[in-house]
């Protein structure tokens, strides 16, 4: 499966700034572990101990010094451990984050191609995701958690936010079905004597919502196979499909 635009340099670059704050965090770590050697291990500090005849300035070079090293490798340590953390967590945050037919790349051909978060040319919507195959294509979007709904009606939805406040949406099969059709007219836009068929689909695991006439609704284990069952659109060329990578690579 190919990935249209600029999701893997930008993937590229994530990945080296998780791996700068990992790097930094085993820095700080290693130094933290030195400097606590060097104070608890090799006397470093024994000549700063103060004594009686010591003088004033002396005994506030030794008391700033001591306090130096018996903070410095605890500060040192938890710096690099809330650094070598936030990388951590970066990480298992993308791997989390992934778009439904992203997710399930490994089962789709080599002839398939995904884009996420393309932006209508006219600006009116972003597509949260396209997928291009010997289809057409297809919209793919993702229903929010069962327990969030708080109300299912036939034209909108009641989400419940974290904070407890309630908002409004469209219904997602509707929604998604209009994104399809949208896509559909922006594909055909410059090849009036060609029409993309472009399917839709909401991914989730919510027991009530059912497929319609103009949207599917599947299960994240089902995309893959989703994707793969759609009829191959004869006229959809490999010239056509590399038009239609353009046009999204451009809207990304």
């Amino acid at each position: 499966m190919q990935v249209i635009g600029a999701e893997r340099a930008a993937g590229s670059a994530d990945r080296e700034t998780v791996l700068q704050a990992a790097l930094i965090g085993l820095i700080l770590i290693t130094s933290a572990g030195v400097l606590a050697f060097a104070v608890f291990g090799t006397g470093l500090l024994s000549p700063f101990t103060p004594s009686d005849r010591a003088g004033t300035s002396y005994l506030v070079a030794g008391a700033l010094t001591w306090t130096f090293g018996l903070t410095a490798p605890a500060a040192f340590g938890m710096l690099g451990l809330a650094r070598v953390g936030k990388a951590v967590g970066k990480i298992t945050a993308g791997r989390a984050q992934g778009t439904p037919a992203a997710r399930a790349c490994a089962a789709l051909p080599d002839d398939h191609s995904v884009a996420a978060r393309v932006r209508l040319p006219d600006g009116s919507r972003v597509i949260p995701e396209i997928v291009i195959g010997p289809f057409g294509a297809a919209i793919i979007e993702e229903l929010p958690p069962s327990e969030s709904v708080a109300y299912r009606g036939p034209r909108n939805w009641d989400i419940r936010l974290a904070d407890g406040q309630v908002h409004r949406i469209d219904h997602p099969l509707a929604r998604a079905a209009r994104d399809a059709e949208r896509v559909r007219n922006w594909f055909g836009g410059d090849d009036a004597g060609h029409v993309v068929k472009v399917y839709a689909a909401v991914v989730g695991t919510d027991p009530q919502v059912e497929r319609t006439a103009s949207c599917a609704s599947i299960t994240p284990d089902q995309v893959g196979p989703w994707l793969t069952s759609l009829p191959v659109q004869r006229s959809f060329d490999a010239d056509r499909r590399e038009r239609v990578i353009r046009m999204v690579r451009s809207a990304l």
